[in-house]
C-alpha cells in the first residue's frame, strides 16, 4: 500500500512540474518577454501539432522504423562485442580503448560522410544509429558481466560446470540490469540519431519536416516535432522499463521488500 502511495506522489510530483514548467512558458509568451517568432507559446505549439498531425504521424514512421531497425542491429552488436570482450581479455584490451574513442568523434561529423557515401536513403540512417546505440550495451553488458558474484562463479567451476553453464547461470542474470540501463539509453539515442541524419538528407522523417519548417521559419511547427520526439523517446523507455519489471520479478520483491 505504502509502495503504491509513493508511486502515485512520486508521478504527481513530475506532472505538476511539467504543469508548472508549461505554466512559467506560456506566461512568458503572453507577455512577450520573448518575440513570438522566437520562442511559440505552448498554445501555438499544440495547434501546430494539431493541424499537421497526419503529416507528422507520416514522417514518425519513417522515422521509428529506421530508429528500430538500427536499435536493434546496434543491440546485436553490443552484446556480442560484451561477451567476446568478457571471454578474451586480450580481445578486451585491443578494443576497448577503440570502443572510447569512437565515441568522441561527433555524430554530426560522421553523418555527412555516410551520405555521400551509401546515398539518401535508409542505409546511411540505420548506420548512423548503429554507431551510437552500440556502446552504451556493450559496455553496459561488458560492466554487467564483470561485476557478477565471483565466489558464485568459483563454485559452479568447483561442480564441473562449462563456461556455456557459468554464463547462463550467472553472467546474463547478474547482467540483466546494466542492459536494460543501457538500453534506455541507446532507445533515446536511436530517436535523436535518426532525426540528425534526416537533417543531412532524406525523403520522409521528422528531421526532414523539421528543415522544411525551419526554412519556412515556421517555428511553432518546429517546438512541435521537438515535443513529438521527446514523447517518443519516453515511449520507448516506458516500454522498456515494462519489459524489465516483467523479466526481473526478483527485483520487484527485493523492492517491495525494503520499502
Amino acid at each position: 500500500m505504502r509502495t503504491s502511495i509513493k508511486r502515485i506522489l512520486n508521478k504527481s510530483y513530475a506532472i505538476i512540474g511539467i504543469i508548472l514548467l508549461l505554466g512559467v512558458w506560456q506566461l512568458v509568451c503572453s507577455l512577450e518577454l520573448v518575440p513570438g517568432f522566437m520562442l511559440p507559446s505552448p498554445i501555438s505549439v499544440a495547434k501546430a501539432l494539431g493541424e499537421d498531425f497526419s503529416l507528422l504521424m507520416q514522417h514518425t514512421k519513417t522515422t521509428l522504423l529506421e530508429a528500430l531497425l538500427g536499435l536493434t542491429i546496434g543491440v546485436a552488436i553490443g552484446f556480442l562485442l560484451a561477451i567476446m570482450m568478457d571471454s578474451f581479455k586480450l580481445l578486451k584490451k585491443i578494443t576497448y580503448p577503440l570502443l572510447i574513442i569512437s565515441q568522441t568523434i561527433p555524430t554530426v561529423a560522421i553523418a555527412p560522410l555516410l551520405v555521400l557515401w551509401f546515398g539518401y536513403e535508409m542505409l546511411p540512417k540505420v548506420v548512423l544509429i548503429v554507431l551510437t546505440t552500440f556502446f552504451p550495451i556493450a559496455i553496459g553488458l561488458y560492466e554487467g558481466f564483470s561485476s557478477c558474484d565471483s565466489d558464485c562463479i568459483n563454485l559452479l567451476r568447483s561442480m564441473g560446470a562449462s563456461k556455456l553453464q557459468i554464463f547462463g547461470y550467472v553472467k546474463i542474470p547478474g547482467a540483466v540490469t546494466p542492459f536494460f540501463s543501457a538500453l534506455k539509453i541507446s532507445a533515446s539515442y536511436s530517436i535523436v540519431g535518426a532525426v540528425i541524419s534526416e537533417w543531412l538528407g532524406g525523403f520522409e522523417g521528422l528531421g526532414v519536416y523539421m528543415t522544411r519548417v525551419k526554412k519556412a521559419y515556421q517555428y511553432d511547427k518546429m517546438f512541435a516535432v521537438i515535443i513529438l520526439i521527446s514523447i517518443l523517446s519516453l515511449i520507448l523507455m516506458g516500454i522498456i522499463s515494462f519489459a524489465h519489471k516483467k523479466l526481473t520479478p526478483w527485483e520487484q520483491i527485493t523492492k517491495k521488500g525494503e520499502d
